[in-house]
This record gives structure tokens, C-alpha cells and sequence, in this order.
């Protein structure tokens, strides 16, 4: 039954189907073949219960505010910002580049929002300051992924729905790991600059620091607003959503005023044509993983792959390549909403802290946004700069490293992700 899920996926996927088609009809094929007298009305039923969570409403609020952003003059500013404190390290573009994405990612919790707007605005920038083009969009496609990693975060809502989880606890406890992978990879962009023979630019003098400073004051309290109000307890996720939706409009139509009200209705479509795609994926995915475990797959497959006494690290090993290598093939949402309600309970029953799993779990997303053959941030970047499949992954290599030894540090060491939720929660 397994083999042909896959076999059924793999052949939609191959003649060109978008992924909503296979995860549509996979569980509706699989359920007429395997269970005959099995009402259909079920799936349709899991379907609904999969995008009926109120936390899910955050979802769209988040998109639309991050289409505001990338669109207006946030990221510029970051950029500049940045750029005035990190440009004159070794490697100082790189680096900069890889801060301004986290920063960004604060803001707009959306990978492909921040290639668009970090790398279109620092690619020209690196190609002049002679970084060879593959590395430069190597950088930018997985320093991009941070965002997933930075709250807010989708992936993390739609964890935190699946597996009942706190969105609010996993949202900060993401903040530890993102800046551990910040940290890696600035350190291989001052080692790469060293063998690409980059030139170091001119410190930034004080005055002008303070200029850029004050340029980005609005867009730093972005995040300052949205994951202070969380934390404080003045609002839920679900509300901070709604606050991310009317400060990103406020910023960019009203002071900026780069956007126009006009611009809104455009932004608005497109955010609708993306949702509309997520909750298909979380509705289809719901239903398949309702089929998984219906057919009991899990009882068959995990008592051999896990062994009779499990210990947490290889639990978490488990976890983490099997959600690496799904995100290598699918969606980041349809893994979770497949493997989570798999790995959770079981989790649980070791004491495993749901928190961390999820931190892991996002971790794995943001790896399987590079990570061929089927990375979404690999097909953003050949489209907005441009470039062939082959140029975009060829310097891919490293940085997949690093995100590697960055899960396996959160998964030895654990307090690096929960030490900032037991602060603020416990």
C-alpha cells in the first residue's frame, strides 16, 4: 500500500502535476483499491477537520504582511543598515547578506519573500564586490532560510496546529537555532572571502552608522512589537498576525508611502492565490495522513526502523532525516501535516519535549527549501535571477553542511532551542 502511495505521487509529479494534484488523489486511489466499503465522505471530512483550527487564520495574515514588506521599503532598509555595522568585516557583503535575511526573516517569517527581496537587492551588490555568482545565490537561497527559523513562521503555525503544540513557545524557541546558523554561516563567508581573495570595504563612520540606525528603527520594532506582545501576554499568535497585517500596511502605505492603497488590492490577490494553495495542502495532507494511519503503516514500519528501547538521540535522528528527506521531495506543509501526527505520539511516550521536535522539524524545512531536487527556494532563485537549475545548486554544498551540524548541535544540545522558552514560559 506504501509502495503505492509512492508510486502514485511519483507519477503525477513526473508528467508535470503541480503537488496538489497527487496529494489530492493518491489517498481517494488508495482508499478504492485497499478499502472498498470505505465511505469517501471520511477523506472529505478529514479534509475539513485538517484546515478548521483557528490558529490556522494566522496563516494568511502573515503572507499578506510579508507581500507588503518584500513589495515596500523594509528591506532596503535593513539592508543598509546592516551593511553600516557588518560591511567592512572580512567578507563583510556576505555577511552582510546573511543578516539582513534574518533580519528580514523577523519580519516576513516567508523563504521566497526573502529571496525576492534580500536577494534582488544584494546580488548585484556581491557580483561587484567580485563573489562568484554561484556562491552569491548559494548564500542567498539558504541564508533565506532563517526566516523559517526567525518567528514568525509558518511552518511553525502549521506544526503547532497538526501537533497541538504552542505556537507561541515554538515561536521563540526557534530564535536560538536561527541565530546558531547565522552564526556558521557568517563564519564560512569570512573563510570563503579569504580564499576568493574579497577585497575588505571601508568601516562605516559613526555618523552614518547612526543615519542607518535611524532609518531602521521602524522596521526593527517589527518584530519587537509582534514577539513582545506574544511574550508579554497582550495578544495570541493569532492576533499578532492581525497586528504583523496592520503595522506592515501602516509602515509602508502611511510613512513610507511606497505602497499605494491601489498597490493593496494587487497584494491582496496574490496573497489569496497563495493561501489558497496552503490550505489545499493542509487539507489534502490531513486527509493522506488520517489514510497513513487508518492503515496502521506506522505500527508496521517504526518498531523495526526505532528498535525495542529508543533513546531520545536516535529518536530525534529518526525524526530529522525522515523529515530531511521528505522536504527534499515535497513541500515542507505536506511533510509535517504527514510525519508529525507519525512522530508525535510516540515522542510523547519517551518524555520528549514537543517544542524541540518542532524546532527540528522547521529545521528540516528550511533545509529542504535549498536541498534538490525539488527546493521551492531553488526555483524562486531561477526565476528572479534568471539562472539555470544547475547554477543555482552547484555551491549549495556547504551550507547544506552547516544546516546539517546545526541540527545535530540542537539535537545534542537542546537547551540551545529551549533555554529562551523556558525563560519567557516556564
Amino acid at each position: 500500500m506504501l509502495l503505492l502511495m509512492i508510486g502514485i505521487m511519483c507519477f503525477f509529479l513526473i508528467l508535470g502535476f503541480p503537488m496538489i494534484v497527487p496529494l489530492a488523489l493518491t489517498p481517494v486511489i488508495v482508499a478504492a483499491v485497499y478499502f472498498p466499503l470505505l465511505d469517501p465522505m471520511n477523506l472529505v471530512q478529514q479534509m475539513l477537520v485538517g484546515v478548521r483550527p483557528l490558529s490556522l487564520v494566522a496563516v494568511p495574515m502573515f503572507i499578506f504582511a510579508a507581500d507588503v514588506i518584500s513589495t515596500g521599503q523594509v528591506a532596503r532598509r535593513l539592508i543598509d543598515f546592516v551593511m553600516a555595522f557588518f560591511g567592512h568585516t572580512r567578507g563583510g557583503l556576505a555577511v552582510t547578506t546573511t543578516a539582513a535575511c534574518t533580519f528580514f526573516g523577523a519580519v516576513s517569517g516567508s523563504t521566497q519573500a526573502t529571496v525576492v527581496a534580500i536577494g534582488g537587492t544584494m546580488r548585484p551588490y556581491l557580483l561587484r564586490d567580485r563573489y562568484d555568482d554561484s556562491f552569491s545565490i548559494a548564500l542567498i537561497i539558504n541564508a533565506a532560510g532563517i526566516a523559517l527559523l526567525i518567528p514568525p513562521s509558518i511552518s511553525m503555525i502549521i506544526y503547532g496546529v497538526v501537533t497541538g503544540s504552542s505556537v507561541g513557545e515554538l515561536f521563540i524557541a526557534g530564535i536560538g537555532p536561527g541565530l546558531l546558523v547565522f552564526l556558521l554561516f557568517s563564519l564560512y563567508c569570512s573563510f570563503a572571502a579569504r580564499t576568493m581573495d574579497i577585497v575588505r570595504t571601508p568601516k562605516v563612520p559613526l555618523a552614518e552608522r547612526m543615519k542607518a540606525l535611524k532609518k531602521a528603527v521602524i522596521p526593527i520594532g517589527f518584530p519587537l512589537i509582534i514577539l513582545g506582545g506574544i511574550y508579554s501576554g497582550k495578544f495570541s499568535p493569532t492576533e499578532a498576525a492581525a497586528v504583523a497585517v496592520l503595522y506592515a500596511v501602516a509602515v509602508e502605505v502611511l510613512v513610507y508611502r511606497h505602497i499605494g492603497w491601489k498597490d493593496l488590492y494587487r497584494i491582496s490577490l496574490s496573497t489569496g492565490i497563495v493561501t489558497a494553495v496552503v490550505f489545499i495542502l493542509v487539507a489534502a495532507g490531513a486527509a493522506f495522513s488520517w489514510l497513513i494511519g487508518y492503515a496502521r503503516i506506522p505500527e508496521m514500519i517504526l518498531p523495526p526502523l526505532l528498535g525495542e528501547n529508543p533513546s531520545m538521540v536516535r529518536l530525534l535522528l529518526i525524526i530529522a532525516a525522515s523529515y530531511f528527506i521528505g522536504c527534499m521531495f515535497v513541500d515542507s506543509i505536506v511533510v509535517i501535516m504527514i510525519l508529525a501526527p507519525i512522530f508525535h505520539p510516540i515522542a510523547m511516550k519517551l518524555g520528549i519535549d514537543p517544542i524541540l521536535i518542532g524546532v527540528l522539524v522547521t529545521m528540516q524545512a528550511a533545509i529542504g527549501a535549498v536541498t534538490p531536487p525539488f527546493g521551492c527556494n531553488i526555483f524562486t532563485a531561477m526565476a528572479v535571477f534568471r539562472r539555470p537549475y544547475a547554477d543555482v545548486v552547484r555551491r549549495i554544498t556547504p551550507f547544506l553542511a552547516l544546516y546539517i551540524l546545526a541540527t545535530l548541535i540542537v539535537i545534542f544540545f537542546p537547551s540551545l532551542s529551549l533555554f529562551l522558552r523556558d525563560l519567557a514560559f516556564r
